[in-house]
């Protein structure tokens, strides 16, 4: 199951992790990110254990959208040691979001 972060637990979970990390930026009423839903999912099963995949509601962590220059969701991160090592904007492939954790191996 995708992680959930926010403005109290993104310091800790996500920039601090050990393991790379996947942030999927989102809003309830985002039609594309709905459709990242089951995507980000399978790719939280697939790594456990190996990497954090999961998610950050826009509307509840404001902050941390910014923070990131969040301007079109969905944005997908991938953030391993602290830095961000890949962006994306829109809806993303299964494939290239594996990819891209994968380099961070």
């Amino acid at each position: 199951m995708a992680a959930v972060f926010n403005s109290s637990n993104f310091d800790s979970e996500v920039l601090q992790s050990q393991v790379p990390v996947l942030v999927d930026f989102y809003a309830d009423w985002c039609g594309p990110c709905k459709m990242m839903g089951p995507v980000i999912e399978e790719l939280a099963a697939e790594y456990e254990g190996r990497a954090k995949v999961g998610k950050l509601n826009v509307d509840e962590s404001g902050d941390i959208a910014e923070r990131y220059g969040v301007m079109s969701i969905p944005t997908l991160l991938v953030i391993s040691k602290g830095q961000v090592t890949g962006k994306y904007v829109g809806v993303q492939s299964k494939s290239m979001l594996a990819a891209e954790i994968e380099k961070n191996f």
